[in-house]
């Protein structure tokens, strides 16, 4: 199997007690240590109308990464297409890529992003067209590569700034579909292991079986997980700890103010039923020591067949965090100096 990649998806998650501000400022703290550390790529998200995660504009935040970082790969996980003109974002990600050349990545998905009021908002009132996205996906393509064919209306227009080299564009997703989907157009394809913790062995085996090549391409798959690493295990559930509340609240609709600190989290008086949505968000992450999470890893990469993984983590004290990914990549470079 050839090197696995390892990479970040950072939400901007807000903790509580603390505001989109300094979210963000964290999110370009941790794109600059994701470079140091040797991460290949750094993407953000989009959610629209969440008091507790800050990143609603993908394409805005990537300038600023851009400006604070000088190699490591950016992206969004993802656009939420449907919502928009894909010319519209094809010039957003034109722009990004003159501005940092072949550092850019176009994540793309069809998920709302957020609840049904926001989609309505984004959309003027109108219901979402999302059996217009694979058909938005080949214009994506189209003017991103500026190929507009001949007998297409718009022939002769480009998608601004023209430039050398396209941004890639990755299909995201966490169901059969996307897979489908994916292999259908010749993308490369994330999966989000994140959302949803069954089926996604299975979904990344359709995607490789059913993989058409266009202008030669070949699959490339990765999958995200939500990750803590500490460097002891009753460290590592204490930091998740929050995690596991804060996806508990988030599942039944209950108001939050953000990300918990670890003290209120660990003394929660879960009901029965809460203990057993815990018990299968844990199918969604990884929590333990670096030997433990890394291991879990290249268990997962493998059982994916997977060329990258993409970690996500969410801790209340951001220290705990950068530690998360700290260890992560110290023990992957171990492993890499052994072989």
């Amino acid at each position: 199997m050839a090197h696995l990649k390892y990479s970040i998806l950072d939400q901007s998650p807000i903790s509580e007690g603390s505001n989109p501000q300094e979210a963000l400022k964290q999110t370009a703290i941790l794109a600059q240590k994701a470079e140091e550390w040797g991460y290949t790529r750094f993407w953000v998200s989009e959610h629209h109308d969440a008091t507790t995660l800050a990143g609603s504009s993908p394409e805005v935040l990537i300038a600023h990464l851009g400006a604070v970082t000088k190699k490591i790969r950016l992206g969004s996980g993802g656009v939420m297409l449907p919502h928009y003109s894909a010319f519209k974002v094809a010039e957003n990600f034109k722009l990004l890529e003159a501005l940092y050349p072949e550092r850019i990545d176009v994540g793309v998905g069809r998920a709302p992003g957020g609840m049904p009021r926001a989609s309505y908002a984004l959309n003027e009132g109108k219901k979402r067209d999302v059996g217009r996205f694979p058909e938005q996906i080949d214009e994506l393509q189209m003017y991103l590569t500026d190929a507009i064919p001949e007998d297409h209306k718009y022939y002769g227009m480009k998608a601004t700034p023209v430039t050398p080299s396209a941004p890639p564009v990755w299909m995201l997703g966490s169901g059969q579909s996307s897979a489908e989907l994916a292999a259908e157009k010749g993308l490369p394809y994330m999966f989000a292991q994140f959302i949803n913790g069954e089926g996604g062995q299975s979904f990344a085996r359709t995607y490789r079986d059913r993989f058409v090549s266009h202008r030669g391409s070949e699959p490339y798959q990765g999958v995200a997980i939500f990750v803590v690493c500490q460097e002891t295990e009753e460290q590592a559930e204490r930091v998740a700890s929050s995690m596991d509340l804060a996806l508990a609240m988030g599942a039944q609709g209950m108001p939050s103010k953000g990300t918990p600190p670890p003290e209120r989290a660990m003394d929660y008086p879960y009901s029965k039923f809460e203990c057993l949505l815990v018990e299968e968000n844990r199918k969604r992450m990884l929590v333990g020591t670096p030997g433990q999470v890394v291991d879990g890893l290249e268990k997962l990469a493998a059982s994916y067949a997977a060329d990258e993984v993409m970690l996500v983590s969410i801790a209340y004290d951001f220290e705990d965090k950068l530690t998360t990914y700290r260890l992560i990549a110290e023990e992957m470079q171990k492993r890499e100096n052994r072989k």
